[in-house]
């Protein structure tokens, strides 16, 4: 039987599983990304203003969106991670640092295109006024995670409207529930296959040798084109027309610009080498859907554990890890191709009709026409009776 978050957002929009999706695998309880007990995420959302760009002013469609590994009360804590890039055209700070020595400090964040730099200095910011008196020194080191994906079709990206204090506000309101998905956070003003796209999480238990773990993801979607959708084996992109002002591609690939970034997070005890290869199977669960890491597109792929605290903390002496055997880990790539698909869906299925700068459209998935080529194709699952 699904539990109400499983099928429903926190703000009660259907979800893709809701809505009849047939998905392999199983959720955790939130199906989401917080389903790990330590995991907090947070949003700040700006939407304000109609009409014609005005640089600098608006139409605002945008935001941020903060992943907290251990929670607020230890946000400036870390973990193990590793990281992946499937295709450049993007920006993640503190992919280099990651990749040397495998350790992430602190809030990741997720915004637009042309406000890393803010939300990145910001995060340090708010970290440093975390510290305790002793370790104030005004010399300490943080390479924080930002990521972006561009939402310049409905916001006044070069208005830049993202300040500290929404960065801080998503920190400082993150919690380990049920979270909101589509228009939230730094996926505001995103499209995804040329509908209206943005945030989105999803999660799958998974047994090895009788211990159960959670592979939870959360995407920001912002990639692909309408032709190239695919829903549980279903071509429905090929199906379902454009309408009003929205550009599209008419399979123009040099029109598909679009990005994703997507963040792992795994309670199971994994090395940063193996927490890589993690990340690297975030490109196949977005090719589930279609997506094919196009030139224009920033691929950026984040895996980390909650597991072995102590180790981590420990920088100077000798350290003993739990680490999973590499044989032992094919379950967990499986989970996480399959909750990427289900975060990016969810993005889709749990979004509205957004108008942006210009009168700039993205409608949103058509839910009901959706769900009937699914039933076309035996592809839909009756959840109402479960």
């Amino acid at each position: 039987m699904l539990t109400k978050y499983q099928k429903r957002t926190k703000s009660n929009k259907i979800r893709a599983r809701g809505a009849g999706v047939p998905f392999e695998g199983c959720p955790g309880e939130l199906n989401g990304i917080t389903d790990l007990p330590s995991v907090e995420v947070g949003f700040s959302t700006i939407i304000k203003g109609n009409g014609p760009l005005v640089v600098g002013k608006g139409p605002i469609r945008t935001g941020v969106t903060a992943i907290l590994p251990r929670g607020l009360m230890e946000a400036t804590d870390g973990v193990f991670a590793g990281s992946f890039t499937l295709n450049g055209n993007g920006e993640m700070s503190g992919l280099p640092w990651i990749e040397e020595t495998g350790r992430l400090h602190g809030p990741i964040t997720l915004t637009n295109t042309h406000s890393v730099g803010i939300v990145r200095d910001s995060v340090i910011k708010w970290m440093n006024s975390k510290l305790n008196s002793e370790d104030a020194d005004g010399n300490t080191f943080w390479m924080p995670l930002t990521g972006e994906t561009c939402d310049n079709w409905l916001n006044d990206m070069n208005g830049f409207h993202v300040k500290e204090k929404h960065v801080f506000n998503a920190i400082e309101n993150a919690t380990n529930g049920p979270i909101d998905e589509g228009s939230v956070g730094g996926g505001t003003g995103m499209s995804c296959y040329e509908f209206k796209g943005g945030s989105g999480t999803a999660s799958r238990k998974v047994k090895i040798n009788d211990e159960e773990f959670i592979i939870g993801v959360f995407v920001q979607a912002n990639f692909g084109l309408r032709d190239w959708l695919n829903i549980a084996g279903v071509p429905v992109g090929k199906y379902l027309a454009c309408e009003g002002n929205e550009m599209h591609s008419q399979n123009n690939f040099e029109k598909e610009r679009g990005s994703i970034v997507a963040i792992i997070g795994t309670d199971a005890p994994l090395m940063p080498h193996q927490l890589k290869r993690l990340a690297k199977r975030a490109g196949l669960g977005i090719a589930l859907s279609g997506g094919i890491a196009a030139n224009s597109s920033g691929d950026f792929f984040l895996a980390f554990s909650t597991a072995n605290k102590v180790a981590f903390a420990n920088t100077l002496g000798i350290e003993k890890l739990d680490f999973l055997g590499e044989f032992s880990i094919s379950s967990l790539f499986k989970a996480t191709i399959e909750a990427v698909d289900e975060a990016i869906l969810n993005v889709l299925f749990c979004n509205e009709t957004m108008v942006g700068r210009d009168g700039n459209i993205r409608h949103a998935l058509p839910v009901q026409e959706v769900i009937e080529l699914l039933q076309k194709y035996n592809r839909w699952v009756d959840f109402k009776n479960f």
